[in-house]
């Protein structure tokens, strides 16, 4: 083992600075999408059914999903720099067909080319901050990379609703997304390290002491049983994960419409759409670390709680559209802020250095499904019942998950090694 490898992030601040600005730009792929993209939907290419305007959001959730629940797995075969270059390659093409795609299949078609890069690029980010910190700060360090990628959503959200609203909703504000895609390659070729030497030297420090817990590095089924259902803190975590994106599967195809419905302008939504990414990100500097703290089960259970009086806000329409909106948003970004960083920590904390990237990717399988179960749920029950019908019962589902948390979820979480706590 190299003995100049050492963990943490004060040992490591320049590439963990530069994973952070990586992170940024990945995160401002998505933001692209966030305004815009449903209102081309419906206005550009002329698509009435609710179902078919959030098909794109159900394309980028699934095959997100599943390139989450593999790159782990190719992170520990081909380097975790290899697979963030390869993420950056497959998303290079996506703001060119958002912009200039002369149909919807090609704009589902750029989706499932962004949520293959997102599963990748986003993934090795999270993998290489946690690698680079050890188990000591893993809670800031996720905080901070969050922080970076949602905060990048929102801005850019932000931004392409202004855009849209002066130039026109294509292809003007893709113009972003070329810019991000060409600096985030450039900078994982020549100035990324891989960091898998440092989760090698704390797998070397860190004793295997469960019993049941294969001695050598389990296979990805194992990992996949483990993470999802026998471990009750680890299945507790990725059902909150899940439900917390189904929240943004939602809100990402439901709340254009609805507030473009309810007579709230462009810059409105791009406003009300940038909200809730912003404080989703810029909080986690604040919870990530808090989590280190006070514990992973505290934030996760009271952000689901607030998550959901963020859907009340909105879907009881108390104030003008704008108004609730905006106030609804802070809430669902706040709520999602103080479940987000506490969630990838957690799931770090339970799973050996051996298999923690395929644990992860797991976990990140079952979150990022949720982007497809929230677009699908949305789309059935705004078609039968209304926009805002979808609103409401996201926020059911999500107070019924942070109960489901509370009870199931044991903490302390050890950082050592995995208990099989069964469900």
């Amino acid at each position: 083992m190299n003995s100049s490898i050492r963990l943490g992030l004060k040992e490591n601040w320049r590439q963990f600075t530069l994973l952070v600005l990586v992170n940024m730009l990945v995160g401002g792929m998505v933001g692209l999408e966030r305004t815009v993209v449903p209102l081309v939907g419906t206005s550009e290419f002329k698509i009435g059914a609710d179902l078919v305007v959030f098909s794109f959001i159900i394309a980028f959730g699934v095959v997100k999903a599943f390139t989450n629940l593999i790159s782990g797995v190719l992170a520990d075969k081909y380097t975790r720099k290899r697979v963030l270059v390869l993420g950056w390659l497959v998303g290079l093409p996506v703001p060119f067909l958002l912009a200039w795609g002369p149909s919807w299949r090609w704009i589902i078609g750029a989706n499932v080319l962004l949520g293959i890069s997102q599963g990748l690029a986003w993934s090795m980010t999270v993998n290489m901050k946690v690698d680079l910190v050890g188990p000591r700060k893993r809670g800031l360090a996720m905080g901070l990379n969050e922080a970076a990628g949602y905060g990048a959503v929102g801005i850019t959200a932000l931004l392409t609703g202004y855009i849209a609203a002066t130039h026109g909703l294509r292809p003007q504000p893709f113009y972003i997304g070329i810019v991000y895609a060409v600096a985030g390659l450039l900078l994982s070729v020549f100035v990324v390290r891989d960091t898998r030497p440092y989760a090698q030297l704390e797998s070397a420090q860190t004793p295997v002491t469960t019993a049941g817990e294969p001695a050598h590095k389990p296979g990805l089924g194992w990992v996949f049983r483990e993470t999802s259902l026998r471990n009750s803190n680890l299945f507790a975590v990725c059902q909150a994960g899940l439900i917390n994106n189904l929240n943004d599967g939602m809100s990402w195809g439901v709340f254009p419409l609805l507030f473009i419905s309810l007579g709230v302008g462009l810059e409105g939504v791009g406003w009300i759409k940038a909200i809730y990414p912003a404080v989703w990100g810029m909080g986690q500097v604040f919870t990530g670390p808090l989590a280190d703290r006070i514990g992973r089960k505290p934030l996760i259970v009271w952000g689901m709680f607030v998550q959901a009086v963020g859907h009340v806000v909105i879907g009881a329409e108390v104030w003008s559209p704008l108004t609730s909106g905006i106030a609804g948003s802070v809430l669902l970004g706040a709520g999602t802020a103080m479940v987000y960083p506490a969630l990838l920590a957690a799931v770090s904390d339970a799973a050996h250095p051996s298999w923690r990237a395929s644990s992860l990717g797991v976990y990140r399988f079952w979150r990022d499904i949720g982007y497809a179960v929230g677009a699908l749920m949305a789309g059935v029950v705004a078609s039968r019942f209304g926009l805002i019908w979808a609103v409401h019962l996201a926020g059911l589902i999500t107070f019924l998950s942070g109960v489901l948390v509370w009870v199931k979820m044991v903490p302390p979480l050890k950082k050592e090694a995995v208990h099989l706590n069964t469900v």
